[in-house]
């Protein structure tokens, strides 16, 4: 019988999105610092003797070979020459569209997952170089590491950071990446720091401004949790998260998030669960969690 695995695919948060130029091919040179959190979506790979990739459920309005998850497979196909397939199961729970970084993760873990059950012994540097192709998020989940990020967001030095626990709210609307860093109003020029000069006091996102003009939901869900705690936008939006340090006082303002909003709570974590799950499903050790 050929082997599946089930897996997470962990979202992150940008606990600062500092934009520092732009570049001659369009991309924007960026400072952030990614927080990887527990949870996330599920994953189920099944291998399959021939070489189609197959997905369930399918998304609405995207094609299957448009999805990260399918062109992560068929993209480890390629460099490698596997001729192995896969049968893919998604139990999705993170909102598309949100800055979470849910698609790349799903990407990323397509490729951590397939590499070891294709065999393809591909390194995670390899494996990162690969993702890139695919999105600039791509990397940090296929490393695996909560990281500060340079250039596109795909130079990452891994730092631990201490430990918190995150109120995630996403109203319902998607901001569209590439009509935020097209903005002509977008700062572009913020100076960059030095890793070891992180402070807090520093933190913002320098594309919060303009997503709240553009989307008043997006303000809506800032300035309700201004009654709580300080709010930040990750990424282009459109969720936006506060920090606690504990699980319980962040599931107090959980419990008063209104209806019409999806939110959670997470644990931020300096180590992807990822790779702790493909350790223990090779090693035959009972799950870590």
């Amino acid at each position: 019988m050929m082997p599946s695995i089930t897996l997470s695919a962990p979202p992150k948060i940008n606990l600062f999105l500092h934009i520092t130029g732009q570049r001659d091919d369009g991309y924007h040179n960026l400072q952030t610092l990614f927080q990887l959190l527990d949870g996330g979506d599920q994953l189920t790979f099944a291998v399959t003797e021939n070489s189609d990739v197959h997905l369930t459920p399918q998304v609405d309005g995207v094609a299957e070979e448009d999805n990260l998850i399918v062109r992560a497979a068929k993209a480890l196909q390629q460099k490698t020459g596997c001729k192995l397939g896969c049968s893919i199961a998604v139990d999705k729970k993170l909102p598309m569209g949100a800055g979470l970084g849910g698609g790349s993760s799903n990407a990323a873990t397509t490729l951590l997952a397939l590499n070891s059950l294709w065999q393809c012994d591909l390194s995670l540097v390899e494996l990162a170089a690969l993702g890139s192709g695919l999105g600039a998020d791509v990397p940090v989940f296929v490393m695996g590491r909560s990281a500060f990020a340079e250039g596109i967001g795909d130079e990452l030095t891994p730092v631990d950071i201490a430990n918190s626990w995150y109120l995630v709210i996403t109203p319902p609307c998607k901001v569209s990446t590439g009509e935020i860093f097209s903005n002509p109003q977008l700062t572009r020029h913020s100076l960059p720091i030095k890793i070891r000069a992180l402070s807090e006091e520093q933190y913002r996102n320098d594309c919060q401004a303009i997503v709240e003009e553009l989307y008043p939901q997006v303000k809506e869900v800032v300035e309700w949790i201004e009654n709580f705690a300080k709010p930040m936008m990750t990424g282009t939006g459109a969720s936006v998260f506060c920090r606690w340090e504990t699980q319980a006082e962040a599931n107090r303002v959980l419990a008063a998030v209104p209806q019409h909003w999806n939110a959670f709570v997470a644990r931020g974590v300096n180590n992807s669960q990822v790779h702790q799950q493909l350790r223990d499903f090779f090693t035959g050790a009972s799950p870590s969690g």
